[in-house]
């Protein structure tokens, strides 16, 4: 099965020159996300043109992997990412929308406003699972050894004390913390 990246990049491959609209369609489609209502970097301008003006400087062509790299770049929506995620059992809220989620997700990772917050909780599928509404000890324990506070059954919670985003290799951490806790304890669930 392929993954949302590679799909995007035989979608590109057999369209050929592309527009902004259509990047923005493929987008929502493939991932969900809607580049229309995502924040923009300081100095980008509105989605469509940010676009537009990406893929007129490339004559409509260009690689998945480098539409991309400026889409993370101008939106801080790392695709790559998101498509290397999917059926990892891990919810993410971020810019304002739900980026991946699924029914027997087992954790959420929820980020505020600007990326400077950052939220992990259960979901109710794995509350269901074990009876308990709290993250499980060893993964809250893990989780504090990064940065996070343990706000009991409310989940663990982290804020940027520069009240600057959460920088990628701290997410990259917190996503390994989570996919080590899913692998040991619930592999079967």
């Amino acid at each position: 099965m392929m993954t949302k990246a590679e799909t995007m990049d035989k979608l590109i491959e057999e369209k050929g020159a592309l527009g902004g609209a259509e990047v923005i369609a493929m987008i929502r489609e493939l991932f969900g996300c809607d580049l229309a209502s995502a924040p923009m970097a300081p100095g980008t301008p509105e989605p469509l043109a940010a676009i537009d003006a990406f893929l007129g400087e490339r004559g409509g062509r260009a690689a998945g992997s480098e539409l991309r790299g400026m889409i993370n770049a101008a939106f801080g929506i790392n695709l790559d990412a998101l498509s290397a995620l999917e059926g990892k059992r891990i919810s993410l809220f971020s810019k304002g929308q739900w980026m991946l989620q699924a029914d027997d997700d087992l954790f959420v990772v929820y980020t505020g406003d600007g990326d400077v917050d950052v939220k992990i909780y259960p979901t109710g599928y794995l509350a269901d699972l074990t009876g308990s509404r709290a993250l499980p000890p060893e993964l809250a324990e893990a989780l504090t050894r990064l940065g996070y506070a343990d706000e009991g059954p409310a989940g663990c919670t982290y804020a940027d004390p520069a009240g600057q985003a959460v920088p990628d290799a701290f997410k990259g951490q917190t996503i390994m913390t989570l996919m080590n806790a899913i692998r040991a304890s619930y592999a079967s669930a």
